[in-house]
């Protein structure tokens, strides 16, 4: 039987019961490879339930640097027979099956090509601990002593690891290490240690890697940390998965940024409201007072949002949105993956509403991101809506150090204070006065007598006087319109690559992908992989709408143009159709909407399947390759 071999390149994936206890155990692991060096991504892909259902954690080892999934496992650990079936068939061909074999396991689910490693953690766990729960929560941690034999980690490591989490519960480290030593002993005495896929300190990591420093970091947190650096004070929200750690680490760093240093109080609020709609009015109201002030939500919660994103589209305050985006629709599968509030964020509310929109692939982006959502939402007066997902959101990425530049100052737009106000012969809060459609604003109480305007939602004068005049209503939508295309040279730039051989080529390359936010990683390693086939694809990432003119060009200069995105209608693909006028079979969809982040195995099947077939639609899963 042919058996894998890699050095710091291959995928585990670990099969547990919700409410085990595994997690820990498997962030454990991951973080003991990214701290020999090396370069991992891990993801939880887990049940929407409480405790009881099957749960899985990936961790993608990669020299290369590969943040995003890959497709396959090499090594799959498995404690839960509830899942064993479907468990067996995901390992490639060659790779490795390790099981509880306190149980002996049915032969109707052997293969015959890969290898099985049965080792009882349960019979080890029952005859070393007394106590049943620790006998259920340390048969987690035998399997990560288990793996550091088997793949060759520094164990030393580990037992850092150990120490760092139970700081201030120190009875708790001598069990754990001693149950880690377990699995570490028995898996050297029954097998042959290391295995042909094993990790290796400092062997083949890319130039890239080793020249930066890094961090492991979720999106949620950067995304927090990005609020509070770029101002917010305000926070208003309901919970909802996968967004509720955004206020969470919100709240968190607020309690240590944003205590006034002299008497103590607190200078922010977070309110917890009663549904979404209430939020996203204290934050409108928040604005408009002033204050930069955000939500955070996910599809159900964007979708009760909309007749107040409307509001604050038309009225011109200040709002920004995160929006974690999660598998719909309706309740859909909360705790899964996907790309599927494009067209609701960016046309949310009713009559002719357009949004602003960010698209962040990285924790970096995430924090980058969220300062400047607050700045383009005053400066075009407008709401911005950050749309994450639940993979970067509530998964650990590894990323350079965030950055801040000390000399940053809030961009408050075309804000008057009492002195211009003083000077003005006539405000006026709709008066297009430098042709961008962006108006002048005033906040409440700037200027004793000028400056005071009506907020409504609906139709207005220059001056803000109501009216329902359609010569007056037509004046403003259009001017509104004109604010949007102003902003495209406001917001961040698609990030273009040229395939290697097509450089010195200023025609461009016949074919071309897009994509966006998590599915940047994966398809960078697809396209990769197709180049070294001979199939040449220049690639556009998309980081933000409206979209400005580098889109158009980009796709008017291939012939055929991949956009890869993970929901069933491929919407940025309407989206872009729509604003950008494109001949609809131009642009192939490349689409994953099962819930798992997409893989680059999948991906480049697709466009090969695409290439072959003369560009038909493709919409397959490969579940065998997820």
């Amino acid at each position: 039987m042919r058996k894998l071999k890699s050095v710091n390149d291959f995928v585990v994936k670990f099969a547990n019961v919700n409410g085990s206890g595994s997690a820990s155990a498997n962030h454990m692991f991951a973080k003991a490879i990214f701290r020999m060096g090396i370069p991992v991504s891990p993801r939880n892909i887990f049940p929407s339930n409480i405790q009881g259902l099957p749960t899985w954690y990936e961790v993608r080892v990669s020299s290369k640097g590969y943040l995003g999934r890959r497709g396959g496992v090499d090594l799959m650990v498995c404690v839960n027979p509830q899942s064993m079936a479907q468990d067996i068939k995901e390992v490639d061909s060659g790779g490795y099956f390790i099981y509880d074999s306190t149980k002996p396991l049915d032969i109707r689910l052997m293969r015959d090509d890969i290898t099985f490693m049965g080792i009882p953690f349960t019979k080890i766990c029952m005859r070393e601990f007394k106590n049943a729960r620790q006998q259920q929560l340390f048969k987690n941690v035998v399997y990560v002593g288990a793996l550091a034999a088997l793949l060759d980690l520094d164990f030393a490591v580990l037992k850092d690891l150990v120490g760092d989490q139970f700081k201030g519960k120190e009875k708790l480290i001598a069990p754990n290490v001693h149950a880690m030593e377990l699995g570490y002993q028995y898996a050297l005495e029954n097998f042959s240690c290391p295995l042909d896929i094993r990790v290796e300190r400092g062997g083949n990591i890319a130039p890239h890697i080793l020249e930066f420093d890094h961090i492991l970091m979720d999106g949620n947190t950067a995304t927090a940390l990005g609020a509070i650096y770029g101002g917010a004070t305000v926070a208003a929200w309901y919970p909802i998965t996968p967004s509720t750690s955004v206020v969470d680490a919100f709240g968190k760093y607020a309690q240590r940024m944003r205590i006034d240093p002299g008497s103590g109080k607190k200078n922010y609020a977070i309110v917890q409201a009663e549904d979404e709609l209430s939020a996203m009015g204290m934050v409108i109201g928040a604005c408009w007072n002033g204050a930069r002030a955000f939500t955070a939500t996910s599809g159900p919660g964007l979708s009760l949002m909309s007749e107040f994103l409307g509001l604050a589209y038309f009225a011109e305050v200040p709002a920004v949105l995160v929006d974690v985006q999660r598998a719909g629709p309706s309740t859909g599968m909360p705790t899964r993956n996907q790309q599927s509030d494009i067209l609701a964020a960016a046309y949310a509310s009713h009559g002719d509403t357009k949004h602003i929109l960010l698209f962040p692939a990285t924790p970096r982006e995430c924090f980058d991101m969220a300062v400047e959502a607050f700045d383009l939402s005053e400066r075009l007066q407008t709401p911005v809506i950050m749309l994450s997902d639940l993979d970067l959101g509530m998964n650990d990425w590894m990323s350079p150090p965030l950055e801040w530049d000390d000399d940053y100052h809030l961009d408050r737009g075309k804000l008057l204070n009492a002195e211009a106000l003083e000077k003005a012969e006539q405000f006026g809060r709709y008066l297009d006065v430098d042709g961008d459609g962006i108006c002048y604003r005033t906040l409440p109480g700037t200027h004793p007598e000028k400056g005071a305007f009506f907020t409504r939602g609906s139709s207005r004068d220059e001056y803000a006087v109501y009216t329902e005049s359609g010569e007056e209503y037509v004046k403003n939508v259009d001017r509104l319109l004109r604010k949007f295309e102003t902003a495209k040279q406001y917001v961040p730039e698609p990030k273009i690559k040229l395939a290697k051989t097509n450089k010195k080529d200023k025609k461009g390359n016949k074919l071309g992908a897009i994509f966006f936010g998590t599915t940047a990683s994966p398809s960078y390693e697809a396209l990769e992989d197709l180049a070294e086939e001979g199939v040449s694809i220049d690639t556009m990432r998309l980081r933000a709408f409206p979209f400005n003119r580098d889109v158009d060009d980009f796709i008017n200069s291939h012939d055929k143009v991949f956009v890869i995105e993970q929901n069933r209608d491929g919407q940025m693909r309407r989206l872009i159709i729509n604003e950008c006028e494109i001949p609809p079979g131009k642009l192939v969809p490349i689409l994953e909407y099962s819930g798992t982040p997409i893989t680059a195995r999948s991906i480049a099947q697709d466009i090969r399947q695409s290439l072959s077939t003369g560009g038909a639609t493709v919409t397959t899963l490969h579940p065998e390759l997820a």
